[in-house]
């Protein structure tokens, strides 16, 4: 099979059928308890705290005219996002609205969908230019709704700009989202489909992106084409038990 068939065939949901017949025994199904749905971070890490999502007054825009605005945009003013557009955008592709503990393990249940709520995902933010957060490279924890502070580094911009192939406009962002998989929180539950499904979830948070930009005056422009080894190496990913699966960089827009 040649390699654009075999790809056609991982869009397929032929191994559904063996999934769901037992076919494949699960991590899930021997009683080991879910994964853990955030990172640990150390007790002393620099936490930045965020605007909570009962007291945004931005995004109000109607969803309608959102879907209608809708489009890629790679023009940005240069000028800074609030820290409260920042916890709005955070929250909209990865905000948890309910948690629920039980035998299994800790489930959320946040602003996207995600598979048995299995939520792979991991958001990095280069941020730049966000009022009162000093630039450098961070992670957010969707259970505290806060930023866990990595590290600055005088040439983290080029090196963001240069793990996305040397897109221009990432140079320009304001911020840079950058998100990871943690494949086996999905192959816990869902063995050989999990990684179709991690890819599907990628394009659910993306999306709420696009349209929380629209919301707040921003723009942002997904980008697939990035340098794996370079992107991974500047997140500090091992590449195989996490490694970058999407960005978008974020910035402000003209109207």
């Amino acid at each position: 099979m040649d390699s654009i068939e075999a790809q056609r065939e991982f869009l397929k949901a032929d191994p559904w059928k063996q999934w769901a017949d037992g076919g494949h025994e699960t991590d899930q199904r021997k009683g080991i308890p879910r994964p853990a749905p955030e990172k640990p971070y150390p007790r002393d890490a620099k936490l930045v705290d965020l605007v909570a999502p009962e007291r945004f007054g931005v995004g109000k825009m109607p969803v309608v005219e959102a879907i209608a605005r809708r489009q890629s945009r790679r023009e940005y003013t240069g000028g800074a996002l609030s820290l409260e557009e920042l916890s709005f955008l955070l929250w909209a592709t990865q905000g948890v609205r309910e948690i629920s503990e039980g035998r299994g393990g800790v489930v959320t249940f946040r602003t996207v969908p995600s598979g048995g709520a299995c939520h792979a995902l991991e958001t990095y933010l280069f941020i730049d230019r966000v009022d009162g957060v000093p630039s450098g490279l961070y992670r957010y924890l969707p259970l505290e709704h806060k930023l866990l502070f990595l590290r600055s580094e005088p040439d983290l911009r080029e090196k963001v700009t240069r793990a996305c192939l040397g897109n221009d406009f990432v140079e320009d962002a304001a911020a840079v989202f950058m998100w990871t998989t943690i494949p086996y929180r999905m192959e816990w539950r869902y063995t050989v489909v999990a990684h179709k499904m991690i890819a599907i979830d990628a394009g659910h948070v993306c999306q709420n992106l696009y349209l929380a930009c629209e919301a707040i005056g921003a723009g942002t422009c997904a980008i697939a084409a990035y340098d794996q080894e370079k992107m991974d190496a500047v997140l500090g990913m091992d590449g195989r038990d996490e490694f970058a699966v999407y960005a978008a960089p974020v910035g402000k827009v003209e109207r």
